[in-house]
């Protein structure tokens, strides 16, 4: 279904993203986790060709993706929809029209510059909304929105794209503890009702282990673990974010919980 072969992204004597080869067979909930600077974003936004690969290919559905240009790069954006950290929303403009940009890949110039919506997209839109327990915002401006809300207008935007993927670029990183428990559940609701495969960058291995029907770990910009969430030994986390050690080979999962602790200092001190 997606295929991902030897891909690498070079910024200068730099490989962001070193000659990573991923197959996934079959729509599922992927959780990327690695220090900062593993290149886990890098790897996102050329799956959504927001980045040019350097080398190496992405096919989905036998489509070669890395060859689209143009209009077929477009339409190809509009089916792997992206989510991100800090929202990308527009702060001034009302919820429901946020949503509704999900669908400016298929709308005219002339209909984007007047704000104009078929309302069948003004209803599914709202629609949207209400099955991510935010329609009663739909009328206020973006910015009046909670972080954790806001992040959930992304999501419903992302979801009006209609999209065969969504990635999830780092989505609860800025998010408190109970909204981000929200916005995974939302993420993970997507994925079991849709059928859309989800792809998402985290930031710990305890929410990696309870959303995700796979495991991807990265650390400097390769791949060093692909597996279930049950492989995610402390040994294997050692490998993902190279921890000094302090923790036995033999740890049961309850103690990778503990091991996320130091890795958050260290990236707290590398932020």
């Amino acid at each position: 279904m997606l295929t991902i072969q030897n891909l690498t992204k070079a910024f200068g004597a730099n490989k962001a993203v070193d000659n990573v080869t991923i197959k996934i067979d079959r729509p599922m909930m992927i959780g990327v986790i690695g220090a900062s600077g593993a290149g886990k974003s890098t790897l996102l936004r050329m799956l959504n060709r927001l980045e040019t690969e350097t080398s190496g290919s992405i096919h989905f559905d036998g489509r070669d993706i890395t060859a689209l240009k143009g209009a077929d790069k477009r339409r190809w954006q509009a089916d792997c929809a992206m989510i991100f950290q800090q929202f990308n929303l527009v702060p001034r403009m009302d919820v429901v029209s946020n949503v509704l940009h999900g669908t400016l890949n298929r709308r005219s110039a002339l209909a984007t510059m007047f704000n104009l919506y078929p309302q069948a997209d003004i209803h599914r839109a709202i629609d949207i909304l209400d099955r991510l327990g935010i329609a009663a915002h739909a009328a206020k401006r973006a910015e009046a929105l909670s972080g954790g809300q806001q992040q959930r207008v992304a999501i419903a935007r992302a979801v009006m794209q209609d999209p065969k993927i969504v990635l999830a670029d780092e989505p609860i990183a800025s998010l408190d503890p109970m909204n981000a428990q929200i916005v995974m559940d939302d993420l993970r609701r997507i994925h079991d009702e849709d059928g859309r495969m989800v792809i998402a960058n985290l930031h710990t291995l305890d929410t990696a282990r309870r959303y995700c029907d796979r495991v991807i770990g990265m650390r400097a910009g390769r791949v060093v673990f692909d597996g279930t969430p049950a492989q995610l030994t402390t040994g294997a986390a050692r490998d993902i974010y190279g921890a000094d050690g302090s923790f036995s080979e033999s740890a049961t999962s309850t103690s990778i919980d503990t091991l996320d602790r130091p890795i958050l200092a260290k990236q707290a001190q590398l932020a």
